[in-house]
């Protein structure tokens, strides 16, 4: 049977965005600077972050937020490392940096780009909202003042320029119109829409992206480009991103696992796994459990066992129906469909595989794959009968080394 017909797709047709129309999204990996920030986070030694950055440049990441020089020598030295390893090792990735609107933050960062030859792009952010105005005693023509500053200094040393707006989805369309205005007059030609605090649905993200492109960037007449910054704090932290690239933001920003401040940012991982179902990325992502593993170890962080895809139990199953199905499957010597009768993402993309295991939900189904699979006879039914009885009297999933006790009675 045609693949196509065996699943029904209400992601696509009438009323659906056609994805098929996104000619290009890029991706701009934070997990080192942004996904830094969260305080239960421990900051990575370097060779761990070159590690990371390998694997980003594997899996087809555009861009890394290589960290803020302006924080200190720490900074300066991973900034450098990092950068400096993209030319020594010819990785595609390209960097960029974190800055305060203030010449402080991007003197450093030229530096470094003038020392490695490479053009690192600074990532200039002011906060945007009227709240985070007021509690700053900010008034519009300081802040412009900064933005001025800042640009006209990064473009003076050569170096591309995205202007961030902090707290973007809060703040009035006059002051981004001014803010962004005055970035792009002084030679910025990247905008950064930020949820900072993960305020957006994606009914908002949409509309701030659209404002932005139709209200300022098409009135400037300069070749800019709109990218989306997500947060977690009310979970629509991947949905947004999307929501975003269909309102026509061309780069989404990410951190693997989506570690971050607070509750995180957009999980990359998850982007990468989605914008590849949809068609629109392209690259080999089995590799993405050894990123989001190593993140998890060099940073400290817990990797829950169900975290969509890279968790232990994203392909586990021990439900007696949902084995008995791919066991029928797999019969049919179809591993296609195997993959994808009780899993949204097929384990092969990523390089997993489906599991079956036995515990207090399983059916015969169950216990006959693991004997089959682990060489024993699947015609004993006594054996058979004896797993089984073990299984539905326990309250948790048998290990391997139970069944293989049990198995050899």
């Amino acid at each position: 049977m045609n693949e196509q017909e065996l699943i029904h797709d209400w992601n696509v047709g009438e009323g659906a965005f056609d994805w098929s129309k996104v000619e290009r999204v890029e991706l701009d990996d934070e997990t080192l600077r942004d996904g830094l920030q969260n305080p239960s986070v421990t900051d990575p030694p370097i060779g761990d972050k070159i590690r990371l950055l390998h694997l980003m440049d594997e899996l087809g990441i555009h861009t890394a937020d290589v960290g803020l020089p302006g924080a200190g020598p720490r900074a300066v030295d991973a900034v450098r490392a990092l950068t400096k390893e993209i030319v020594d090792a010819g990785l595609a990735i390209r960097p960029n940096c974190a800055a305060r609107t203030v010449i402080a933050d991007v003197r450093p960062i030229a530096d470094i780009s003038q020392e490695t030859g490479v053009a690192i792009e600074a990532c200039t952010f002011i906060g945007s909202s009227p709240i985070r105005q007021y509690a700053e005693g900010w008034t519009l023509d300081r802040m412009l003042r900064h933005v001025e500053e800042a640009v006209s200094f990064a473009v003076g040393e050569g170096l591309p320029v995205m202007m961030v707006t902090e707290d973007t989805t809060r703040a009035h369309p006059d002051t981004l119109r001014a803010l962004y205005g005055a970035a792009i007059e002084c030679g910025a030609r990247r905008l950064c829409i930020a949820d900072t605090v993960g305020h957006a649905t994606p009914e908002g993200a949409r509309a701030v992206v659209r404002f932005v492109l139709e209200e300022i960037v098409e009135s400037s007449g300069e070749p800019v480009e709109v990218d989306w910054h997500g947060h977690r704090d009310r979970g629509h932290g991947l949905s947004n991103a999307l929501a975003a690239i269909e309102a026509g933001a061309t780069r989404v920003h990410g951190t693997a696992l989506g570690i971050g401040e607070r509750c995180g940012n957009t999980e990359m991982d998850l982007l990468l796994v989605n914008l590849a179902l949809l068609g629109v990325h392209h690259a080999d992502l089995t590799r993405l459990p050894e990123y989001c593993e190593l993140t998890a170890e060099a940073c400290g962080v817990p990797l829950p066992h169900s975290y969509p895809v890279v968790g232990r139990d994203a392909f586990r199953t021990g439900t007696g129906v949902h084995a008995a199905a791919i066991v029928k499957a797999e019969a049919k010597g179809d591993a296609w469909l195997a993959d994808r009768i009780y899993s949204g993402v097929p384990a092969s993309m990523v390089g997993r595989r489906q599991e079956i295991e036995i515990g207090p939900m399983a059916g015969l189904s169950n216990v006959k794959y693991w004997l089959r699979t682990r060489g024993y006879a699947t015609d004993d039914e006594e054996l058979a009968a004896r797993i089984f009885e073990a299984a539905k009297s326990t309250d948790r999933t048998l290990t391997e080394e139970e069944l293989h006790a049990l198995a050899r009675g």
